[in-house]
């Protein structure tokens, strides 16, 4: 039965709630006032005459029938994204708006160059970048907030289509007084017993790193988790370990002047492979495996 005056607006607000978890996070998240936010929820609510959210003590827990609501509300509002997609979508598939998610460990290095592409033979497409933690950009994604991801793999889930685009080289990054500066390159037995620098746990990079300490008998700082890859080099930088960086990182922002200073692998480069991923219901895949040929021919010749 369809029940009269809930509107997609107020389904989207909801949703969001549910993502952040608090009224004020949600409020920023959508650029709205929380009392405006607060405002629709309160009328979903009345209009579909049950409490879809717990509220105390600046949180927001949704209620049990709240959840089953919210599955139906992703769903509808994925539903209508999809419509939109149809609509605007032309024969070669890059027109209209695509909504990017994009790690703050790529994203900055690598979309400046594929955007100003874009702009130049796509003048009809309008890409909105948004960069955020992996595990909040891939459950964006399934909800419908992002349209597809630029992501590092593996990724995977039987909603989502994969397509690995290409392999960045990770650098070997330490300050410009570290003892290894005197070797060409690096050997595994240098790196036994050295502290190596990395991110948070949330970041796929941070596994590769630990699994390469393991191997050569390093020991990774579990103290002194960089919240981006600045923070990484800065304290590199200092001295207080060695770090393994992206190369389009390395090429975007390390510079022969700065404290920092990178040697190379013995035994050969280490990579991450990083891909595409979209729904498979969105229906724009010409559009997306167009868009995946373009980063892919950019981040070969950037790495």
């Amino acid at each position: 039965m369809a029940i009269p005056g809930v509107t997609i607006r107020q389904l989207h607000y909801f949703a969001e709630l549910a993502a952040a978890g608090s009224f004020r996070r949600a409020a920023d998240r959508i650029g709205v006032s929380q009392p405006s936010l607060s405002a629709q929820i309160q009328l979903l609510e009345a209009q579909l005459g049950c409490p879809l959210v717990e509220r105390g003590g600046g949180a927001a827990f949704l209620t049990p029938i709240g959840r089953e609501i919210l599955t139906r509300a992703r769903t509808i509002l994925a539903d209508v994204r999809g419509l939109s997609d149809i609509t605007l979508a032309d024969p070669d598939g890059l027109t209209g708006t695509i909504r990017f998610g994009a790690s703050p460990t790529t994203g900055p290095y690598l979309m400046p160059q594929v955007v100003a592409r874009l702009h130049r033979d796509h003048p009809g497409l309008r890409l909105h970048v948004r960069e955020g933690n992996p595990d909040e950009l891939l459950r964006d994604l399934a909800i419908g907030t992002h349209d597809v991801l630029l992501a590092q793999l593996p990724i995977s889930g039987d909603d989502f289509v994969v397509r690995t685009l290409f392999r960045e080289p990770l650098i070997l990054t330490m300050a410009t007084d570290d003892p290894l500066t005197v070797h060409d390159e690096i050997v595994p037995a240098m790196l036994a017993g050295r502290e190596l620098l990395t991110l948070s746990p949330q970041y796929r990079l941070t596994d590769q790193i630990r699994a390469l300490g393991e191997h050569v008998g390093a020991v990774v700082l579990r103290d002194y988790e960089g919240t981006s890859l600045d923070a990484v080099r800065q304290m590199a930088g200092m001295g207080m370990g060695l770090a393994l960086l992206p190369a389009l990182y390395v090429r975007s922002e390390i510079r022969d002047t700065d404290d920092v200073t990178t040697r190379p692998l013995a035994w050969g480069p280490l990579y991450r492979d990083l891909g595409l991923v979209w729904r498979r219901s969105a229906g724009r895949a010409t559009a997306f495996q167009r868009l995946a040929d373009i980063v892919t021919t950019i981040g070969e010749v950037m790495t």
